[in-house]
């Protein structure tokens, strides 16, 4: 639900989460807020500890009312969850609170994406200008800026990620493995598809498109999927092309024609996979970022995990948590209706690819041995050297 007119301050929570979550998500805030102060704007930044190290600690993964205060705010900011203790990562006990355990920080990835109803996955896949030096090989005249730049829309909350397993017994009772379903709803799908139609439309007015990617050759829910996809396009989007691939030939038409596609709609596993393969495309996790968006919240983070063995190292490449806030910054800008916000997401993802274009800054990742306060605190003279 969109809801009109800018605000004097706009309610962030962050979570920082586990390993090198903390050290990114710095760099977000302080890029974020000097690109807000450049437009007249004004974050109010609530930071709650949660995660893997919270729930070792604790025995729960966030401080009671956590989950209330998220629902509460204008958007959320995650760094990355997952700890390890001993070489080992932790899980939640059972009962404590999932009848099964899961992987600590399943409260705020998984939870919040199901409770606050965050039915979109949406994961760019862009190729910077200076990035592309990196690249060798076979693919480096393919994988190249400008023909880089799609968006992979996946839906949240279903199809094999329902968190439910069934424990399967032969006819004596003995357990012969276990089966997880994969579920896919008109309900669902319907609005992941209409985010997508609707994306085609900003992204390329006067020719969009939308791929359609599953495996409906084989499975039997993807089907249904497809259906709803072609139904809700010839009744509401008449107007945006319909494409379709299969799962496994879209994982080789990514890689040698990425110029092909701009949006991208699929279901939950297959979008998973297909948006990480993208990522290694645009320069690999460190500029991978991600939204998750509901009608009503939205949460962002890198899609990049935890990385415990850079944990404290102000090392890791801080660019993916940097570009999911500009996608906070404009998603609040569309829901507010703040050109001010709006010009805060641009700002960020220019000085972004100028810092990368110029590169006098780089990661380890990059082939450089700068630090990933020193990226951020570049990103950050570059959008105050651009404004002025």
């Amino acid at each position: 639900m969109k809801e009109r007119g800018p605000k004097p301050a706009y309610h962030i929570v962050t979570l920082p989460g586990d390993g090198v979550g903390p050290e990114v998500l710095e760099q977000a805030v302080l890029v974020l807020s000097t690109a807000a102060e450049r437009f007249g704007r004004s974050f109010e930044f609530e930071e709650i500890e949660c995660g893997g190290h919270y729930y070792a600690e604790h025995d729960t993964e966030w401080p009671e009312g956590s989950f209330e205060r998220c629902r509460d705010a204008d958007a959320i900011l995650l760094g990355a969850v997952g700890h390890t203790v001993d070489g080992k990562d932790v899980f939640t006990k059972p009962g404590k609170p999932y009848d099964s355990p899961q992987l600590a920080g399943y409260a705020q990835v998984i939870g919040n994406r199901r409770r606050l109803r965050l039915y979109a996955n949406v994961r760019p896949v862009k190729l910077f200008p200076g990035i592309r030096a990196s690249i060798h090989g076979v693919l480096k005249d393919v994988w190249e800026p400008g023909k880089v730049d799609y968006v992979v829309i996946r839906e949240n909350t279903e199809d094999a990620y329902t968190g439910i397993t069934k424990t399967l017994h032969d006819d004596e009772g003995h357990e012969i493995g276990r089966e997880t379903p994969i579920r896919i709803t008109q309900e669902a799908t319907e609005r992941v598809v209409r985010y997508a139609f609707r994306l085609a439309r900003r992204r390329r007015p006067d020719d969009p498109i939308v791929h359609c990617v599953e495996k409906s050759n084989i499975v039997g829910a993807h089907r249904y999927f497809r259906e709803i996809f072609n139904g809700i396009g010839e009744r509401e989007f008449p107007d945006v092309k319909r494409d379709y691939a299969y799962f496994d030939a879209f994982c080789q038409w990514q890689t040698k024609s990425p110029e092909w596609f701009d949006v991208v709609v699929a279901p939950n596993l297959v979008g998973d996979v297909i948006s990480d393969n993208g990522a290694m495309m645009a320069g690999g996790l460190g500029f991978a970022a991600g939204g998750n968006i509901g009608d009503d919240h939205g949460m962002f983070e890198p899609i990049h995990g935890s990385a415990p063995k850079y944990t404290g190292q102000d090392k890791v490449n801080p660019c993916a948590a940097i570009l999911s806030a500009a996608m906070m910054a404009d998603w609040l800008g569309d829901r507010f209706d703040d050109d001010g916000l709006r010009g805060v997401g641009r700002a960020i993802d220019a000085a972004v690819a100028r810092v990368l274009q110029e590169g006098a800054v780089r990661t380890y990742d990059l082939g450089g041995s700068d630090r990933c306060s020193e990226m951020g605190a570049a990103i950050a003279r570059t959008i105050d050297r651009m404004i002025e």
